[in-house]
């Protein structure tokens, strides 16, 4: 048995933190003697390294406390959740150092080789299209795009062209928005309208959804440049692609359209 101070040193964690882990239930010591003395098994150690790299992973001590007593087929899952959560941090955070370099380059007068985003002017062309609306929250959009198609299909229209999101709110809100998920069908029906063709400015995003927000930024960017325009309908994003059917969020295509008139 080791002392708790022996403990403390052949793990390198103080007797204060021990005492922490003992209280939370997290690493409990083997024995207590009379005179309130800790010992520890030696074999503890590999516990306490366990609860350091779960730490290092970025789960906290009250996760980790459930965590523990978890059989390695269970722990793998929790494990690799928390790896895809990391990756996306990851993926947010080099899209964040892009942007900064580009605002770097652009305050010290270089210009960019190759513009990631160029903004196109043009007109959108009359489309019809079934459509859903509804009130939902950005992570639900899988769910009313399933809805998109289960209610196109039993209406027997078939699809001749790319799925895309209306935003209609005043505001832009992740909880509850107000979109319209539209279909672009190739023949009239219940509930098949004609959407008009309109001026808009647009732009190509190639890569993850989570970093639409990159074409929107370019499109703001050009609409202050170019105050002789403004905005006259919702936002669209019209998705070139299929999820499903692609190996990587990288290959991913996304139109993003501005409505715009000229002022």
């Amino acid at each position: 048995m080791l002392t708790i101070g022996e403990f403390s040193r052949l793990a390198r964690v103080s007797t204060r933190v021990l005492r922490h882990y003992d209280a939370l239930g997290l690493l409990c010591p083997e024995q207590v003697g009379a005179n309130g003395y800790r010992y520890y098994r030696q074999e503890q150690l590999a516990v306490l390294g366990q609860i350091r790299r779960l730490k290092e992973y970025g789960f906290s001590l009250s996760q980790i406390r459930q965590l523990l007593p978890l059989p390695d087929p269970q722990l793998v899952h929790r494990l690799r959740l928390r790896r895809m959560e990391l990756c996306q941090q990851l993926e947010a955070q080099r899209a964040l150092l892009r942007r900064m370099e580009g605002d770097i380059l652009r305050m010290e007068g270089i210009e960019m080789s190759a513009e990631t985003y160029p903004v196109i002017l043009a007109e959108d062309p009359a489309q019809k299209v079934f459509s859903v609306r509804r009130q939902t929250g950005t992570d639900q959009f899988h769910i009313l795009f399933h809805e998109l198609r289960e209610q196109a299909a039993k209406q027997g229209l078939r699809q001749a062209g790319p799925i895309q999101m209306l935003y209609h709110d005043p505001e832009f809100r992740h909880d509850s928005s107000d979109v319209e998920a539209q279909m672009v069908v190739a023949q009239d029906g219940p509930g098949v309208m004609e959407k008009p063709p309109f001026s808009c400015i647009s732009v190509l995003h190639r890569g993850s959804y989570a970093r639409l927000s990159d074409a929107y930024d370019a499109l703001c960017a050009w609409l202050a440049e170019h105050p002789e325009y403004r905005i006259c309908g919702p936002a669209m994003d019209r998705y070139l692609n299929d999820p499903a059917l692609v190996s990587s969020p990288d290959e991913l295509e996304t139109m993003v359209l501005f409505p715009v008139t000229k002022a």
